[in-house]
């Protein structure tokens, strides 16, 4: 991975209310016409850092591949507020870091909350990407489905606890951000993708003063507003008139799932033709939550090929 960091530019992008962190790859001034440009979003406790294996592939394939820290997470700008880590404020992030690059053609790629604020945009602000894919995060209509079988409340016990004031953080810190080793040495598929070197980078992120609660602010903002749009009201996350989050989405997308998530039940990347018109789905089975870098050369060899053939 050396040689990925030393090709890799770093640059801070102002998308209104913060400024965000971002590394970018296969943009150069002696390209005669700009590259599409792809945008990779994290999720949930990463940064940059998750696409290590995706960016040389996609940049060495003619793309301008960015991949920002999604706000309070490692080097981008860190409000306080539960309140700032809203839908409408991460939708807002993004279609900022669009406009900061202005591309002509531009897919976006997310994974974990990278993916939810995928489907929300793409709804939302259908204009803003020609192509999408989505991995390990559940559509909302498949979701609001699947939410309260008995598999998936299992698989969804640590959400109630996060939403709780400051004990997630004590508990999280312990014996030095111990969680980070159980995630990414007993929950991959493939637990060799994750070196000594990762998980110390993956710690030193989260512990940046205020790095973890912004983290843990992640749920605390958006699962109460998710459960109320999908279970209660039926209406958008801000304003009145916008369509609703389960409405059709005619943007080609791609789903790319790793069926031993152990937080997410498989049957949630199921059925999504009823929302999808242009989807095509790829389910690995030896791939945990953390699928592009469970299985990074899959995942490369599709993303590549969905860019190449929409």
């Amino acid at each position: 991975m050396s040689s990925i960091h030393e090709d890799i530019s770093h640059g801070r992008a102002n998308v209104g209310e913060i400024n965000l962190h971002y590394v970018e790859l296969g943009d150069s001034e002696e390209d005669e016409t700009s590259r599409p440009l792809v945008i990779l979003l994290h999720g949930f406790p990463q940064y940059w850092y998750a696409w290590r294996f995706q960016l040389k592939p996609l940049a060495d394939a003619g793309y301008h591949v960015v991949a920002p820290d999604l706000r309070g997470y490692n080097r981008s700008d860190r409000p306080e507020s539960v309140e700032a880590y809203r839908m409408e404020h991460h939708l807002a992030d993004l279609r900022g870091l669009v406009n900061h690059f202005d591309s002509d053609s531009v897919t976006v790629v997310g994974h974990d909350w990278g993916g939810a604020f995928v489907w929300e945009a793409a709804v939302r602000q259908p204009d803003l990407f020609d192509r999408q894919v989505v991995l390990n995060f559940p559509h909302p209509g498949p979701y609001k489905r699947d939410l309260l079988t008995w598999g998936q409340l299992k698989r969804s016990w640590y959400v109630g606890f996060f939403l709780l004031p400051r004990l997630p953080e004590a508990v999280l810190k312990r014996d030095n951000y111990a969680f980070v080793d159980q995630l990414f040495r007993d929950d991959p598929v493939n637990p060799d993708r994750f070196s000594k070197t990762d998980i110390r980078r993956y710690k030193r992120a989260l512990s940046q003063p205020g790095a973890l609660t912004a983290a843990v602010n992640y749920y605390r903002a958006l699962i109460p507003q998710y459960s109320r749009r999908l279970f209660v009201e039926s209406v958008p996350f801000v304003g009145t008139g916008l369509p609703r989050t389960t409405s059709t989405i005619e943007t080609p997308t791609m789903v790319i799932w790793g069926e031993q998530d152990s937080t997410v039940v498989p049957s949630m990347a199921a059925g999504l033709e009823e929302w999808i018109p242009d989807v095509e789905v790829h389910r690995l089975e030896n791939a945990s939550h953390w699928v592009q870098e469970d299985c990074p050369d899959t995942v490369n060899t599709q993303l590549l090929e969905f860019l190449q053939h929409h």
